[in-house]
């Protein structure tokens, strides 16, 4: 059965400007995109957006969803729902599940999990180990979203620490390598020395200073040297240091870049500041850093050295989180909470909705060179989300979509809420409600 529906009188940001008119969508597709489009059947299912704003969906690069192996903590049907609250309308998992993604069987299992289960588009990401270079070598880079490397350990240690498998692993692929980037003996050290002074009791505080702004800047800048080294086309996930962003450029144009950053939700909103009130709820790998770091964040990521926006979405059980500081798993839940809390930097005079985005929807599609989704284009899937930035609501349990029940936003009033979310043409989210509509898809790549 053919499916129609009529955006009219919305307010549509994309490619830079924002402009007022209708979006027609037949099926999946966008099939018009014009002032005013007039209704030429009454089967058309009309949504009028009358002062409220249409983006694209979001495409969120780094999600963990915990799915095999993890799912008392979470999985891809309750995440990808959470997901779709929070306008992302497409997704890249990680490999660090149990059993890792790390051979080409196991990647395939999880597209066949997704498959059945995802409310939302996904992709996978590979991971690298210091021992699978074959596997590696098998992937076909235009099924998959790209290669991950743990250059710190972090959940489900896949640290890759062997300096010439590293070297072969650039030189092979032509996928794109995302990289976690932390210095290992740094932190170490650093661990070591407060352990002794406190025990398996470390304040939470004392984590940015653990997980050093040198540990990031030591493990970017060698991975950095090394892509330029081999010719790779690397990209840097969530860089939390001001000193990190010095070592990208702003120069040319993000499609001609072999390297790249992104920035997370929780390193543009929180500051070390903040874990006195929220203790190990902000407690991530890399770090939440200082006001100063937050602060040449949001400079990188206005003038172009920064990429990307995602949320490294990492979700853990209330009670694994409130374990002492050793114990204390490090991640948070984001996906619902990432656009909402992006617009209210908006509110505030941080970012322009071009901005968010370009820097959420346009940028993820360009970089991992995703068909037909990121924009408003007619012929595009119809990925579409659509906002009401003056509906204040505030975050609490009874509105919270993780399956580990909790969000570090808890009690946050935010200004603007989501009103409706389309997935390949299907309303799929509508008020506070993800509808039982399971039209999400395989992402595909332009390569």
């Amino acid at each position: 059965m053919r499916t129609h529906t009529l955006i009219k009188n919305a307010k549509i940001v994309n490619e830079g400007k924002i402009t007022e008119g209708d979006i027609l969508i037949e099926d999946n597709i966008i099939k018009e995109i014009d002032i005013s489009i007039s209704i030429k059947s009454a089967d058309i299912n009309v949504i009028d957006a009358e002062g409220n704003y249409v983006l694209p969906g979001m495409i969120d690069d780094q999600v963990h969803f915990r799915e095999p192996g993890l799912t008392h903590k979470a999985n891809i049907e309750t995440e990808s729902k959470a997901a779709l609250a929070g306008g992302i309308t497409s997704f890249i998992e990680m490999p660090n599940t149990n059993p890792q993604t790390t051979t080409v069987k196991k990647l395939e299992e999880k597209f066949a999990i997704a498959a059945e289960s995802s409310y939302a588009n996904y992709s996978f990401m590979f991971g690298g180990t210091n021992d699978n270079l074959d596997e590696i070598l098998k992937v076909d880079s235009k099924t998959v979203a790209g290669l991950k490397l743990f250059l710190g350990s972090s959940t489900g240690n896949m640290l890759v620490d062997d300096p010439e498998v590293l070297e072969k692993i650039f030189s092979s692929t032509n996928m794109v390598i995302s990289v976690h980037c932390e210095d290992e003996a740094t932190i170490r050290t650093n661990l070591a020395k407060y352990k002794a002074e406190y025990g398996d009791d470390i304040p939470m505080e004392l984590h940015p200073i653990i997980r050093s702004a040198d540990a990031c800047y030591l493990s970017s800048s060698k991975a950095i040297e090394l892509a330029q080294k081999t010719g790779a086309r690397l990209h840097v996930f969530h860089l939390s240091t001001g000193k990190e962003t010095n070592l990208f450029s702003n120069k040319i144009p993000l499609k001609d870049k072999k390297i790249t950053a992104e920035v997370c939700i929780h390193h543009l909103w929180f500051s070390d500041e903040d874990y006195k009130r929220k203790g190990s709820h902000i407690k991530w790998n890399p770090a939440v850093k200082t006001s100063k770091d937050r602060e040449q964040l949001w400079k990188a990521l206005l003038d172009d050295r920064i990429d990307v926006i995602a949320t490294d979405h990492a979700p853990h059980t209330i009670e694994e989180k409130n374990n002492p500081y050793t114990r204390a798993p490090s991640g948070g839940p984001l996906v619902q909470h990432a656009l909402v809390a992006l617009l209210e930097c908006y509110h505030q005079g941080k970012i322009k909705l071009e901005k968010i985005v370009e820097k959420a929807c346009h940028n993820p599609a360009i970089l991992f060179d995703v068909e037909k989704r990121g924009y408003i284009r007619e012929g595009y899937y119809a990925d579409l989300v659509i906002v009401d930035l003056n509906s204040p609501w505030t975050v609490n349990k009874s509105n919270i979509l993780y399956k580990c029940g909790w969000s570090p936003f808890e009690g946050n009033t935010f200004k603007s809420r989501i009103t409706h979310a389309f997935v390949n043409g299907a309303l799929a989210y509508n008020n506070f409600k993800v509808l039982d509509v399971k039209a999400g898809k395989r992402l595909t790549f332009n390569r």
